[in-house]
């Protein structure tokens, strides 16, 4: 007999409340239990209160909401070391909301107006990532970069960064090929979970956040250079790679 599982808890904040009905059918068929919100202020009350005993697995947040945005409302959930997953949902076209998002620690981003089958496969996808995380593994390190993935910790000379579960899959996928170019098709599925599109700049913008913050700026430090054409590549002490 099969054991029972625990269904994934989402989630869904959206003022259409059409739509969030709609969905939160269409998701319990698929196998989630779905809660709703429906402005930025009902989404942190619900997310800075969580139920003890089931806490939420995920979060798909739209940006346009009555009050509180939803960058607000992730603004605010990044500065909680427990907060869930986030998939922003995002104006088809509107390239300023989908890289703030990603800027401010979304793991994904959806277009609206969407197919559920998508946004069920975006979910899934976030989630499998979330709890590879979880998965006992070998610490990664690289001159003064360390990452840990069984504690999603990064460091660098022993000081932690914080990186959103997004921008620590990517610098993941980078070490374990350090020294090889990984194209921009290759970070986007290994990374986040969905072949690259059009005009998809997501992995750019990861890139960028991980340059930052991880400020490896010493002239021996391996750095993540963007390779014309190919993609990018982690360098290794003694390597030599272009921009």
């Amino acid at each position: 007999m099969k054991e029972s599982t625990v269904p994934p808890r989402v989630l869904l904040v959206d003022d259409d409340r059409e739509l969030t009905g709609m969905l939160q059918e269409y998701l319990g068929r698929e196998g989630f239990e779905v809660t709703t919100a429906h402005d930025g202020a009902e989404a942190l009350e619900r997310l800075t209160q969580p139920r003890l005993d089931s806490p939420l697995d995920l979060v798909v947040l739209d940006v346009m909401l009555p009050g509180r945005s939803g960058l607000d409302v992730l603004r605010a959930l990044r500065t909680s070391e427990s907060a869930p997953p986030v998939l922003m949902l995002t104006a088809r076209g509107d390239d300023v909301d989908r890289i703030v998002g990603l800027e401010l620690g979304a793991d994904d981003y959806l277009p609206k107006p969407f197919n559920p089958r998508e946004l069920v496969a975006r979910i899934r996808a976030v989630l499998r990532r979330a709890s590879d995380r979880k998965a006992p593994s070998e610490p990664l390190v690289l001159g003064p970069l360390k990452l840990d993935p069984s504690r999603h910790r990064a460091t660098v000379r022993g000081a932690a960064v914080e990186l959103t579960g997004a921008e620590f899959r990517v610098l993941e996928v980078l070490l374990r090929a350090a020294g090889r170019v990984v194209s921009r098709e290759q970070l986007t599925e290994q990374a986040l979970g969905r072949k690259l599109e059009l005009y998809d700049r997501s992995i750019d913008t990861h890139v960028s956040n991980l340059r930052r913050k991880l400020a490896l700026d010493a002239s021996d430090d391996p750095q993540i250079r963007g390779i014309r054409g190919a993609g990018y590549l982690l360098t290794r002490p003694g390597d030599e790679g272009a921009e």
